[in-house]
């Protein structure tokens, strides 16, 4: 039997633009706990989001619509929320719309190498 050796993706900070917008509430880099970043990403949906930030982002955020996802708004508004409480994303208002980015400095520092799994991480097709 061969193994399939497979690239592990790199996973970059984006610079931060200037002039963004606060961003909404957070924990702090020392406040972010395992179990609630794990939590977070134990949902498959929302380890979908955290994967698609890190490996397809075309700008620092992005709006809830550019993902895709055929789900209702208020069914979103629940993953993004607790993706950005558990410390996973950061989220800032554009007018009437919120844009997310992983924090990838923040738990690269925190939990290091848990993105590249998040990154290598294979998900089964719908």
């Amino acid at each position: 039997m061969s193994a399939t050796v497979r690239p592990t993706p790199v996973v970059e900070a984006v610079p931060e633009p200037e002039d963004l917008p606060e961003p909404l509430p957070e924990p702090a880099v020392g406040e972010l706990r395992l179990e609630s970043v794990l939590g977070a990403l134990s949902d498959p949906l929302r380890l979908r989001i955290v994967r698609k930030l890190l490996l397809e982002s075309e700008a620092f955020d992005h709006s809830c619509g550019w993902f895709g996802l055929d789900r209702p708004k208020s069914s979103l508004t629940h993953h993004f929320k607790a993706l950005r409480e558990a410390g996973v994303t950061r989220q800032r208002q554009y007018g009437l719309e919120r844009r997310s980015h992983v924090r990838v400095a923040d738990l690269n520092a925190r939990f290091p190498g848990l993105l590249d799994l998040v990154a290598a991480w294979t998900p089964d097709r719908p």
